[in-house]
């Protein structure tokens, strides 16, 4: 007898449920995908046990036929393919057939569904793959469907759970997450103790925004919104002699944007807080992340991260969905294309806004400095540690001692609202801004820079100011920073870098890896204005380097430049890099602090700072200039 079989399909099925249903969470989004494309306007998920338990969702989408409910658990049984052409052009979150099936080899599920057209429903029970019971049942249009005891029979897949609270967090980041997406659909989630989240539908992307997030993040966010046609990509057609007689250039159609991106001040300190959807799909992708970044690159500090809620659309064919089982990773057809395009919207965005930061929100940083993510509270007791439960490597927590019991008493604690608990009044809801101060809001930027008043210097490192808006605060060093930073990347495209000649070479010691690095940067450093050359094995001659280097600080610089990490390296391509070393040349010839300035070196300074493009933060991400409004002034005083 030969060595090859087939494998049963309850086998089959839990291989599949291996690569689809990773944690409760996944359930949840296979199930919730079902439940949009069924044309669901309120979705309502429950859980217990973090997803162990019970996963039940209920929807008041058009249903299912009874002979449909049961094709539904067969394997790769779907409504939204026919032929394999239709997989280049997939318009629906759902399309594999698989999640059915998979989730039912490995829990038991119950499924209560009716069409519209149908007089009674069906209600389906099943259990390790195995059908227990098919009955008519009377329920209203829609389905509903519960999972319970997820992986009973897979007790190894169960030991790799982790705690309840950690998958509750998954599984309330993944409808949070989908909530962002449909705004016009109602999402409630609730666990056995509280509702986590309760989200009415709205009208756009910005009130669902404000709805979820509340208005101390909303405040802070930019709207944005760009198109383009992918004609301007370039995309290679057919040779004549391979065309039809018939053949029509296809439409190549848009590449759209609409979101919302965080302003300087709003930093995290991971990538939890990036909301991207492609089509309304929910997606995890490290081209779209890279190209958010760069657009971030020089404005806030490379160790954090921004607030991003964007949504991409663009034809179902530019994008394939097909390369993961779990729908969470796709491949653009034009990479590069859609990279730029994000990228260079973004940083648009950022610099026609030009955002100011005030002191209120320099002062108090625990509303908008970085944080690990923007989180629902899903601590169902009071005294929960404060380690989010969304961190990827929660810390354990400490045994708790004798010393730290309190007295007994017959009182019932009192449980605090959940900051995930959210309350709704019939009136509409101000979106992004407080809307008690519309006439602050429009003053927060930076575009009244040019008509600012010198007073003096503080310290002789930060220059005072002032004008119709109120009193400025500017920091000499990363201002100039900041206006040597354009001023270097402007000569650079052009080829006009200004250098100076050195009276004696200068003599700069290396190690052996950092000469192999000079070696690959010379080319760039040769365009940023510097003439250097090796004069040994281990010792870099400089003959000319950028005007306003010189000394200690050129070697600074150069030791900068030349000790990057080599995980850096591999990543850098060459725009960042050409900012990375602007941005060193830059800090390292600005005006130091401690340094006094006259009148004349003041005006120019703020004059040239206000014609730069991004007067918000330094290269490095550091805020430019702080605001003390006039009205805060008069609150200050008590005059309003």
């Amino acid at each position: 007898m030969g060595r090859i079989r087939i494998l049963s399909d309850q086998v089959a099925n839990q291989i599949a449920a291996g690569e689809v249903v990773e944690r409760p969470a996944s359930v949840v989004k296979e199930l919730l995908e079902n439940s949009i494309d069924a044309g669901a306007t309120r979705i309502r998920v429950e859980v217990e046990g973090g997803g162990r338990k019970l996963i039940r969702i209920v929807d008041n989408g058009h249903g299912m036929v009874k002979d449909d409910a049961l094709l539904a658990f067969e394997r790769h049984a779907t409504s939204k393919l026919r032929t394999s052409d239709d997989l280049l052009s997939i318009a629906t979150l759902g399309f594999r057939g698989e999640a059915l099936p998979s989730i039912a080899s490995v829990a038991r599920v119950h499924l209560q569904t009716r069409a519209i057209e149908d007089e009674a429903g069906t209600e389906i029970e099943i259990a390790g793959g195995n059908i227990l019971r098919v009955e008519d049942a009377g329920m209203p249009t829609g389905t509903t469907i519960a999972i319970r005891d997820l992986f009973f029979n897979t007790p190894a897949r169960r030991k790799f759970l982790k705690t309840e609270q950690t998958e509750l967090a998954h599984i309330a980041a993944l409808v949070t997450h989908y909530a962002l997406a449909h705004p016009s659909k109602h999402f409630e989630l609730h666990s056995a103790t509280q509702a986590l989240l309760i989200a009415p539908a709205v009208a756009n992307a910005g009130e669902r925004l404000f709805q979820i997030f509340g208005k101390d993040t909303a405040m802070y966010m930019l709207p944005t919104t760009a198109e383009m046609d992918f004609a301007r990509a370039g995309l290679p057609e057919p040779p004549p002699w391979k065309r039809e007689a018939d053949y029509e250039a296809p439409d190549p159609g848009y590449i759209r944007i609409t979101g919302f991106v965080s302003k300087p001040e709003l930093q995290k300190l991971n990538r939890n807080s990036i909301y991207v959807f492609v089509n309304h799909r929910l997606i995890r992708d490290r081209l779209v992340t890279h190209a958010l970044i760069e657009a971030y690159r020089n404005i806030i500090p490379p160790t954090s991260f921004p607030v991003v809620l964007l949504f991409l659309e663009m034809p179902p064919q530019e994008v394939d969905v097909n390369v993961h089982p779990a729908k969470t990773e796709v491949r653009f057809r034009q990479p590069s294309f859609v990279h730029d395009f994000i990228r260079d919207t973004v940083r648009t965005t950022l610099m026609n806004a030009r955002p100011a930061t005030s002191f209120a929100a320099a002062l108090h940083p625990a509303t908008n400095s970085a944080s690990n993510s923007l989180l629902l509270d899903v601590s169902p007791m009071p005294g929960a540690p404060d380690q989010p439960v969304f961190s990827p490597n929660p810390q354990s927590e400490p045994e708790p001692s004798f010393a730290d019991a309190e007295a007994f008493t017959l009182q019932a604690p009192t449980l605090p609202e959940s900051p995930g608990r959210l309350e709704f009044s019939e009136q509409s809801i101000p979106v992004g801004y407080d809307a008690e101060r519309p006439e602050d809001n429009q003053q927060q930027t930076l575009n009244a820079l040019a008509t600012l008043k010198p007073l003096g210097q503080l310290r002789d490192s930060f220059i005072l100011a002032v004008n119709d808006e109120g009193l400025w605060i500017v920091d000499q060093h990363v201002a100039h920073e900041r206006v040597l930073f354009e001023k270097i990347l402007r000569e650079r495209e052009i080829e006009k870098v200004q250098r100076q000649r050195l009276l004696m070479p200068l003599l700069i010691d290396l190690l052996p890896a950092q000469m192999i690095r000079f070696a690959e940067l010379a080319d760039e450093l040769d365009r940023n204005g510097f003439e250097a050359e090796p004069f040994g094995p281990r010792t870099l001659a400089i003959k000319a380097a950028p005007v306003g280097l010189e000394g200690r600080e050129l070697e600074r610089m150069l030791e900068e430049v030349l000790g990057v990490p080599e995980r850096e390296q591999q990543t850098e391509n060459s725009d960042t890099r050409r900012r990375r070393i602007a941005a060193s040349i830059a800090c390292h010839a600005a005006i130091k602090i401690n340094t006094p300035l006259d009148s004349s070196k003041i005006d120019w300074l703020l004059a040239e700072l206000a014609k730069t493009e991004h007067p918000t933060s330094c290269p490095h991400g550091r805020p430019i200039a702080l605001r003390y409004s006039y009205k805060d002034v008069q609150k200050a005083f008590q005059r309003i």
